[in-house]
Order: C-alpha cells, then sequence, then structure tokens
C-alpha cells in the first residue's frame, strides 16, 4: 500500500556532503576573485586573465592609483583567496583518492571513458545518481536530472517550454560541464553541437548535448559496456589522464601506465595495445597484461 521510496547509503550522502563542502568553498573562491577584479576595474588596470594569483598576475595590486586602504582589502583578499584554494585542492585530491576506491571505481571505470568527464564532474554524477538500477530507462534518469523540455498545456494545444530544472542541481551543473568539455576535445560532439548552433542559442545547444551525454551514462551504467564511438587507444588515453589526478599512494603503488592498463583489462578491451600514439610526435607506453598480473595479481582477487 506505501510505495517504496529509495535512501541514500552512507557512501553517497558521504559523498554528497564532500561535495557539496567544494561547492560552497568554490562559490566564495569566485566571489573573492570577483572583487578583486572589480578593484583593477574600478580604477582601470590591467590585469591578467585567469585565477592564477602568482606574483607576475598581481603586480597591479601594488599600482599608486589605489589608496591604502585598497592594498590593505587587497591583501586580505589574497590571503582567503589562498586558503580557499588550498582547501579545494584538498577536497579534490581526496575526491581522486576515492574514485579508485570502492564503491565508486566500478563506475567510474565507465564514467571515465566518456568524452568531457573528469574526476570531479564524474563523482558529482554519481554521487547524483546514486543507484542506477533505480531509474527503469533514460527517460526516468533524464526527468531526474531536470534537462528534460517542459510543456504547457492549455486545451487541445502543447507548447514546449525551456528545462525543467526539476531534479538535483548538482547532476545540471555537472553534464553541462561534461558537455561544454565534450564540445571543444571530441570531434563527433563538436560536429553535433555546431549543427544544433545553426538552429538554436549556443546556450540551448549545449542543454541538448548535456541531455545527450546523460543517455550515454544510463548506457555505460546499465549495459556495463565500453563507449563504442572511441577507440581502445583513445579510452586507454582517458584512462592515463585519470591516472595523472592521482598520488602513487592513491594508485596503489601502481605507475600511471599500469593503472591505465588496469582498467582496460577490468573492461575486457585493449588486449593488444602496446602504447598509445594518438600524436604520434610523444608516443606513451602502455604496461602489458603480462606485467600487470605478475606484478599484482591480488587486483584482480580483490575486483
Amino acid at each position: 500500500m506505501i510505495p517504496a521510496i529509495w535512501v541514500p547509503s552512507v557512501d553517497v550522502r558521504s559523498l554528497r556532503y564532500l561535495l557539496s563542502q567544494r561547492r560552497r568553498l568554490t562559490g566564495m573562491h569566485t566571489q573573492i576573485v570577483n572583487r578583486m577584479h572589480s578593484v583593477a576595474h574600478r580604477h582601470h588596470l590591467s590585469h591578467p586573465r585567469g585565477k592564477r594569483f602568482n606574483e607576475k598576475n598581481t603586480v597591479w595590486q601594488q599600482d599608486d592609483e589605489l589608496s591604502e586602504e585598497e592594498k590593505f582589502q587587497l591583501e586580505l583578499d589574497m590571503a582567503t583567496e589562498k586558503h580557499l584554494s588550498e582547501q579545494i585542492g584538498k577536497i579534490t585530491r581526496k575526491l581522486s583518492k576515492m574514485s579508485h576506491q570502492k564503491p565508486w571505481r566500478e563506475s567510474m571505470m565507465y564514467l571515465m571513458q566518456l568524452p568531457g568527464f573528469g574526476v570531479v564532474t564524474g563523482m558529482t554524477v554519481l554521487a547524483a545518481i546514486g543507484d542506477i538500477s533505480r531509474f527503469e530507462d533514460f527517460k526516468k534518469l533524464a526527468s531526474y536530472s531536470g534537462l528534460t523540455p517542459g510543456v504547457e498545456q492549455s486545451g487541445t494545444k502543447n507548447r514546449g517550454k525551456k528545462i525543467t530544472k526539476e531534479g538535483r542541481k548538482d547532476l545540471r551543473w555537472a553534464m553541462v560541464e561534461v558537455a561544454q568539455r565534450a564540445v571543444k576535445s571530441d570531434p563527433l560532439w563538436e560536429r553535433r553541437f555546431q549543427e544544433l548552433c545553426r538552429r538554436m542559442h549556443r546556450n540551448q545547444a549545449i542543454v541538448v548535448i548535456a541531455h545527450r551525454l546523460l543517455e550515454l551514462v544510463w548506457i555505460v551504467l546499465s549495459r556495463k559496456q565500453p563507449y563504442r564511438h572511441f577507440s581502445h587507444e583513445r579510452i586507454a588515453y582517458k584512462y592515463l589522464t585519470w591516472a595523472w589526478q592521482l598520488s602513487e599512494a592513491d594508485r596503489d603503488g601502481l605507475t600511471r601506465q599500469q593503472f591505465a592498463r588496469y582498467y582496460l583489462m577490468r573492461m575486457g578491451i585493449g588486449h593488444e595495445l602496446e602504447k598509445i600514439a594518438l600524436n604520434p610526435r610523444y608516443p606513451r607506453r602502455l604496461a602489458s597484461e603480462v606485467e600487470l598480473l605478475t606484478l599484482r595479481p591480488d587486483l584482480f582477487q580483490s575486483g
């Protein structure tokens, strides 16, 4: 008589809290940066773009146009910015470590092969979705994300509206971020994006791409299969970029080449792949299956 509801596990709740804390710190960091840049704009001072506040980028803060009070406030803001950057960095490193640990590494193995995905966006999507099996089809996941267009009904007429934005805000944010990166890094999604831009605004096109990429997320997580539009070499490179974000201890003592091979073996692909040569000028060696099995057979026994 009472409909069952899904209750997030302890692991999901902990991950959501950690990601929420990171978003709050990132928002505070953005406010500090904007406040410092507003001082430069007020006095028509040129400042380098970006968020790297090294000595070269902060020379303008000692300009004679600034008052002593403004210089003092900038000094305080710089100290706050440094502290926030350190805190955000600690959380990001923690998320990177967790991405290679149970219960997240199995799902991250499938997400990290997709275009546009990184550790933070991948973990955000997993925290928002929780158990993928609770979504019987993609339409239910899309509705949960709020990336589906709404419908305005009046009598017998149905008119389309903007996306509903009902559901998890963090999932929408992550998928839009993934879409932004995918259209810049992958020719297939860049071509689809350009086709959409011919008949709609750029922001609308990005939302459509995010919606389609979310469908890919449902497919690879539900069916547990490789991304068919990438070669095994391209997937290996994606796993290598994942390894770059982890320390050697976080990789269980594996080198980056062994880490990439480990996930290729878990995926069941790339058996004959010896190197990654997407850029022929800079080929990257890939550990062999024999090397990994000889070195760490316990990894596959523990799953």
